[in-house]
């Protein structure tokens, strides 16, 4: 019994609509019913799932890898939306009878399990179903339901991480970074629950939660006659996504009373890259509101500098992957220095992030890096520490 999950199917619903999404399944429905014999059965449980059994088989792994290749081949072949030309990929589930299960519910649900398996080694490829399994889709299921018990609970925090202008040493912004405090579990790391939350499309209300919280509080540290400074905030490709984040990102100013020009949204390379062109529009209608915009983890995701020149973006953000060796590593310098001298040739400041020694701040300054995090200067803290440190004397000069 093979699980398939077609990969990203909602992005193709999200821009193309659902009469190209609809189109598309039925491709990929036909291909497939070609591709198996007339003793084996295809069908589609819903949405972008299918479940293919295959009758008769040869149970030995070489077999069945090389039906599934067959299938992944078939599925891959280009396809025509309209203007548009895609190829479609699947995350697929291997479950054998009697093996991995003697009748069709314990089949199908191990199958699936194996399916969610290939989806965390990256999409694209397919899993024979193991017993553990079964424990790792257990785990996934509670942290999912927990998750969605985690906002009503209030459960979710904010710790900031300040952000230096490396000429002044004044804090100008500071990064809006989410905590878990989970009842029992202690703290959760964003590394273990985000991915789930990306998958479940929790991350929505997640963020935007994140949002008007990181809004609020800023807010509230202007009304309490500190220094006005920016915050800034993460949005993910899930969010980045839904057709109405511009009118959220209204919303959470609105709700706030914060102005636009106090609030940057991060967002990453990779992001970007899945459609170039949905994302300068968006970028642009969220820059005609004076919302900041930032790349995130620059150096990492492979853009076009062609691309490059046409984001409305005011920072870039040097991935700390290059910064952790850049005393020592001449490729690391090469890259920093030259992603520095990019960014201020397109007219955007760069910020360097993960900076935690004086070597380091050293060469981010011989190479007139304009701003930099990390914990050579503070560690991310909680809003009461951030409003101790902008109360210093000295500690935060006017927004740029």
């Amino acid at each position: 019994m093979l699980f398939i999950d077609l990969d990203n199917f909602k992005l193709v619903n999200d821009t193309l609509g659902h009469n190209a999404g609809d189109e598309l399944l039925k491709t990929v429905a036909g291909r497939m019913v070609r591709c198996v014999r007339p003793t084996d059965t295809v069908v589609r449980l819903g949405g972008d799932e299918f479940v293919i059994v295959l009758s008769d088989q040869p149970t030995d792994v070489d077999s069945a890898s090389e039906t599934v290749r067959k299938i992944q081949a078939v599925l891959a072949e280009p396809i025509e939306l309209g203007k548009h030309r895609l190829r479609a990929t699947a995350s697929i589930g291997i479950a054998n009878y009697p093996k991995d299960g003697a009748n069709p519910d314990a089949l199908l649900a191990n199958a699936d399990a194996a399916m969610y398996s290939a989806k965390e080694f990256g999409r694209d490829n397919f899993q024979f179903f193991e017993p553990d399994f079964n424990t790792k889709a257990h785990e996934k299921f509670v942290l999912k339901e927990e998750l969605r018990n985690a906002l009503a609970r209030s459960e979710f925090t904010l710790l900031y991480q300040p952000q230096i202008d490396l000429r002044t040493g004044h804090v100008f912004a500071v990064e809006a970074l989410l905590r878990w405090r989970h009842p029992t579990r202690g703290t959760v790391s964003p590394a273990v629950f985000i991915p789930t939350a990306e998958e479940t499309g929790l991350i929505v209300p997640i963020g935007d939660w994140v949002l008007h919280e990181a809004c609020r509080q800023n807010k509230a540290w202007q009304d309490a006659g500190l220094p006005q400074i920016a915050v800034c905030v993460n949005v993910s490709a899930r969010q980045f996504r839904e057709r109405n984040l511009v009118g959220r990102v209204v919303n959470a100013l609105k709700d706030s009373g914060l102005e636009a020009r106090y609030l940057e949204l991060e967002v990453t390379e990779s992001l970007i890259r899945q459609d170039v062109d949905l994302a300068v529009a968006t970028m642009n209608e969220l820059q005609d509101q004076g919302v900041q915009i930032s790349i995130d983890d620059f150096g990492t995701g492979y853009s076009s500098l062609s691309a490059l020149k046409t984001f409305p973006v005011a920072r870039l953000k040097i991935d700390k992957s290059f910064i952790n060796d850049v005393v020592d590593d001449e490729n690391d310098q090469a890259v920093a220095g030259a992603v520095i001298s990019l960014g201020q040739k397109l007219n955007m400041r760069v910020i360097a992030e993960g900076v935690e020694t004086d070597d380091q701040v050293t060469f981010l300054r011989k190479n007139n890096c304009d701003e930099m995090q990390g914990y050579h200067f503070s560690k991310p803290i909680s809003a009461p520490e951030i409003e101790k440190m902008l109360g210093a004397p000295g500690s935060s000069g006017p927004l740029r």
